[in-house]
């Protein structure tokens, strides 16, 4: 930033500066000379809110955020138009029943008959018991209105002097106005208190005693709805002879499962009798009637011998006083008997000899016990099915029963959630905390005078402010006006500009033709013919200039144009290529019969193409194509290359740099480049990147040309760098 610049644009506008400031200190000095002087009068409003010993027991700690909406709503009440026109009223009775009213009063007031004061009095009164403000729709009311507008008592009057905030982060609510008169201050002050604290109460007690009411009957609804399920489920359970379901159906359980247990047994015993008597009619098979003799005898005799050894081994034990030789020997005899007389007995039991008396009585009697058994297992069998169809008669009525108890459940926990609900809500009615008003106000001490300071500070207020816009306006103000400033920020050579033309079209054929010309017409073609000698100059023996931007929209094509007619007014053969394929602004111009994409694809020679005037153009089809999507390079390199033959110069018109490869192909044929920047813009970040991309170039780059340069920063027709 230049503090130069800075300061010659605060020179240009000095008059401004010396200006406003002296209209805004008599506007001020008109505006306060007649303000009467200001009384300040204030109360306070004990809300209970933060203030513990008002709390009752069942309210929680309230979080600083619940407490600030609390104060900004009581806040908003004391603020409101209800509450304002409450206050309004009562001061418009009061001057107009007082014989010392608060303020003189105004044209409209001194109109008023007798009548018309009694008249708006009552009007007032109805308005203030109802709480209803006065209806502007209504032509009397909207009189009466503009009677309280006319003794700034009315709503708006009064919010503008009324301050009303909460004092620090204490209990208190500060209510405080600012009036011409100590008594009127003060007056209003303890009216608005007054009604804010009996509106809030009111309205407070109003909602509590509503949402008791309101609880209460939900109980008393619940409380039905819970008697009315208890009652069906207890006539259900009479109808159908449900006590206890769940002992019943443990009851039953036990019985078929003891039934169950006397079946299989039965059925055990009945198979275990049919094979005990199939034995014993085995035991009656002549080749098993062998007798024991012929089987016990080797036994019995082997046992007689054992004893007889161990009768020995006693003997001898005894009279070698109990050697423990002999002990182990005699253990050893005694093991061999034992397994003898086990052995005589396993041959009893395996083939038994017992009478056949015996086994016929067995028999007989074991036959009873398999029919006893067989004949059980029908009975048992019926008493199970019974059983279980008196456990299948249960499960409808368990379902029914446990959906009443369910519904019975939620219907007790509603009745109970409702009833806590409408006694914390009864316990808080109880407790709750009201407005208070602790202090009244008393009519105050006139403030001292901010006349002068007033008229002081609105003319340095002025002043700072016309300093700041002009600076803010010149700090902001980052565009390139004139060539210098492109070539200053940009480093690099500004060839030449055009300047901005007061007539919105131009007919080049007369720019070049008639010299007689306007000044602006004839200054525009000078700048032509001085950027046609640079680029002459830059060229030398190349041809092909390609005609650029940044960004769309900069003055390529009417660059591109007039330039082919300055060197066509130096008898050049020019060949004008729109190779601007998004926006064929050449093509739409001058309309020519030639396409760009038809010469590249076909096979005919550059010198078809030259007609009898000095400038012949190639135009495109346009599209979303690129020029190597008409053909590959080297065929374009070799057109390009018969066209050269046949023209003195070639422009060629690409897209803006902004387009990508579309503008960026069409370097790979120039000779030189040439980019068209628009005065009046800023130079930012996209244009510095494109910038250095075409630096890129070296000397193929031989820089701008600034279009549309307004008239005063016209100073030379030179190269600027």
């Amino acid at each position: 930033m230049e503090i130069k610049g800075f300061i010659t644009l605060l020179g240009k506008h000095k008059y401004t500066l010396v200006i406003i400031p002296l209209v805004a200190v008599i506007i001020t000095y008109f505006l306060v000379r007649n303000q009467p002087d200001t009384y300040t009068s204030q109360a306070e409003i004990a809300t209970g809110i933060v203030d513990q010993t008002k709390q009752s027991l069942t309210q929680e700690i309230q979080q600083e955020a619940q407490i600030n909406q609390q104060f900004n709503n009581l806040i908003a009440i004391t603020r409101s138009k209800k509450m304002l026109d409450q206050v309004s009223y009562q001061i418009m009775i009061h001057d107009l029943t007082s014989k010392s009213p608060y303020r003189k009063p105004s044209k409209i007031m001194e109109s008023l008959n007798e009548t018309a004061k009694k008249h708006a009095v009552e009007v007032y009164t109805e308005m203030y018991k109802k709480r209803q403000e006065l209806s502007l729709f209504d032509p009397d009311q909207q009189g009466l209105y503009k009677l309280m507008g006319s003794m700034h008592y009315d709503d708006q009057s009064i919010l503008k002097n009324l301050t009303v905030y909460r004092a620090d982060n204490s209990d208190f609510i500060q209510v405080q106005m600012d009036a011409d008169n100590p008594e009127l201050a003060a007056a209003i002050v303890n009216t608005l208190c007054q009604e804010v604290i009996e509106y809030f109460n009111t309205m407070l007690k109003d909602n509590q005693r509503k949402a008791v009411s309101f609880l209460g009957n939900l109980a008393k609804a619940k409380q039905d709805s819970l008697t009315k399920r208890m009652d069906a489920l207890r006539q259900y359970k009479i109808q159908n002879h449900v006590f206890n379901l769940n002992e019943q159906a443990r009851a039953l359980y036990g019985q078929i499962s003891d039934f169950e247990t006397k079946l299989d047994q039965a059925k055990k015993d009945a198979v275990a009798y049919e094979g005990a008597i199939q034995n014993i009619d085995k035991q009656f098979d002549p080749n098993d009637r062998k007798y024991m003799e012929s089987a016990m005898v080797k036994v019995n005799q082997n046992i007689v011998n054992t004893n007889a050894q161990l009768q020995t081994l006693n003997q001898k034990y005894v009279q070698s006083g109990f050697d423990p030789h002999y002990k182990t020997q005699i253990d050893s005899i005694r093991r061999v008997l034992a397994s003898q007389i086990n052995q005589s007995s396993d041959k009893y039991i395996t083939n038994p000899l017992s009478t056949k008396q015996n086994l016929i009585t067995q028999k007989l009697t074991m036959q009873v016990q398999q029919q006893l058994a067989q004949n059980s297992i029908g009975s048992i069998q019926s008493q199970l099915d019974a059983l279980n169809e008196r456990l299948r008669t249960l499960v409808p009525h368990e379902a029914v029963v446990q959906g009443d108890e369910s519904a019975i459940t939620v219907a007790s926990q509603e009745y109970l959630d409702v009833l806590q609900k409408y006694n914390q809500t009864s316990l808080e009615s109880n407790f709750t905390t009201q407005l208070k008003q602790v202090s009244n106000a008393m009519p105050g001490m006139a403030a001292p005078s901010k006349k002068m300071l007033l008229v002081i500070i609105s003319g340095v207020i002025s002043f700072v402010f016309c300093i700041a816009v002009f600076f803010v306006l010149f700090l902001l103000d980052s565009s390139l006006k004139a060539p210098r400033d492109l070539a200053n920020k940009t480093k690099v050579p500004v060839i030449g500009y055009l300047n901005l033309l007061e007539s919105k079209s131009i007919d080049l054929n007369k720019v070049w033709a008639d010299r007689d010309k306007s000044a602006d017409v004839r200054q525009f073609r000078n700048l032509l013919q001085s950027i046609r000698f640079e680029v002459e100059g830059e060229l030398q023996s190349d041809k092909i200039l390609l005609i650029n931007s940044i960004t769309g929209g900069e003055g390529k094509t009417y660059l591109s144009i007039n330039l082919a007619y300055a060197f066509a007014a130096i008898n050049k053969h020019v060949l004008l290529i729109d190779g601007n394929f998004i926006n064929s602004g050449i093509t739409e111009a001058i309309k020519p019969k030639v396409f760009l994409e038809d010469y590249l694809r076909s096979d005919a020679a550059a010198s078809t193409l030259r007609t009898t005037s000095n400038i012949t153009v190639l135009g495109n089809k346009g599209g979303d194509i690129s020029v190597l999507e008409i053909a590959p390079q080297n065929a374009i390199e070799q057109k390009l290359d018969e066209l050269k033959k046949a023209f003195d110069i070639i422009i060629v018109e690409s897209s803006a740099l902004d387009t990508l490869n579309k503008s960026k192909e069409w370097t790979l044929f120039s000779d030189r480049i040439l980019t068209v920047f628009e005065a009046g813009q800023s130079f930012k970040e996209p244009q510095q990147l494109n910038l250095e991309y075409l630096q890129t170039f070296g000397h193929k780059f031989i820089g701008w040309v600034m279009n549309m340069v307004a008239p005063e920063q016209v100073v030379d027709t030179t190269k600027v760098k």
